[in-house]
């Protein structure tokens, strides 16, 4: 499967900058369901966040996913890779 990975970053209300990539299927282009999803994450965190816009979110590249991507993918339609202080 292939998945469109999708650069985020959003600010924390502690000052942090989150750092983190939502891939979705290659063929899902609706950027409103994009940044659902990744609004869905964000209010999973024991923190508070910024909101969450086109401007913090942008499309990066498309790429192979591995078996468990692609698993999880199917079963809640993305999935997050998390990079800097996401936790």
């Amino acid at each position: 499967m292939k998945v469109s990975v999708w650069d985020t970053y959003v600010k924390r209300d502690d000052g942090k900058l989150m750092h983190f990539d939502i891939l979705v299927p290659s063929d899902l282009k609706n950027e409103n369901t994009i940044l659902q999803y990744g609004t869905s994450y964000l209010k999973s965190k024991p923190f508070k966040t910024g909101t969450l816009t086109s401007k913090e979110c942008k499309f990066c590249h498309i790429e192979q996913a591995t078996d468990a991507i692609k698993e999880h993918i199917e079963n809640k339609g993305f999935y997050i890779i998390e990079m800097q202080n996401c936790r």
